[in-house]
């Protein structure tokens, strides 16, 4: 019995172990993917330290790209305004973007953003955007969504080019159904 109960403990301890080492495991997954992520410069977040009392610098020009695509079960209208504009580092800039419902109920959508150069990303400081917030649309409905950004007067020199892509993704099932109140029978 003393054999049966001591592989019992040991049994036991070696599930607490497992259950730690994948509770750290979890823990560890963001910044191991955010290490992956640069060394194979793929998924270029947006970011970094950034102080917004830059001045602008007038003496460079730096092309931005937009590109919008819609993920595969996502069947919205989406687009940019246009397809570049050409900025001065440390300038304020803008640009919509334009998504429609065509279908007949109502969807929930989430925008992911993705910057390349990969390398150029820490250089690209959002200070407003749609991919903040998920996006709801009524069938039918338009909505021009703003993205305001900043590129820093740090960005290498060598890079004259950025790419700012969203993906759209139809989160609808995800979201919870949303409960209107019901109006009281008078009485």
């Amino acid at each position: 019995m003393a054999t049966t109960e001591r592989t019992a403990r040991r049994l036991v301890t070696r599930l607490l172990i497992l259950v730690v080492l994948m509770f750290a495991f979890g823990f560890a997954l963001v910044p191991i993917y955010d290490v992956m992520c640069k060394a194979l410069g793929i998924n270029g977040k947006t970011g970094g330290q950034y102080s917004q009392t830059q001045q602008v610098d007038d003496s460079r020009q730096v092309r931005v790209q937009f590109l919008a695509t819609n993920n595969a079960d996502m069947t919205w209208g989406f687009y940019p305004e246009a397809q570049e504009i050409v900025v001065h580092p440390g300038a304020v800039s803008e640009m919509l973007f334009v998504a429609q419902n065509p279908t007949s109920k109502a969807m929930t959508a989430q925008a992911i953003p993705s910057i390349s150069p990969s390398t150029a990303a820490m250089y690209f400081h959002k200070t407003e955007c749609f991919c903040f917030t998920q996006q709801m649309l009524q069938p039918g409905e338009r909505i021009e969504m703003p993205v305001r950004f900043i590129v820093d007067r740090d960005l290498p020199k060598n890079v004259k080019h950025l790419t700012l892509a969203y993906t759209l993704f139809d989160i609808t099932a995800r979201m919870p159904p949303v409960v209107r109140p019901v109006a009281a029978n008078g009485g």
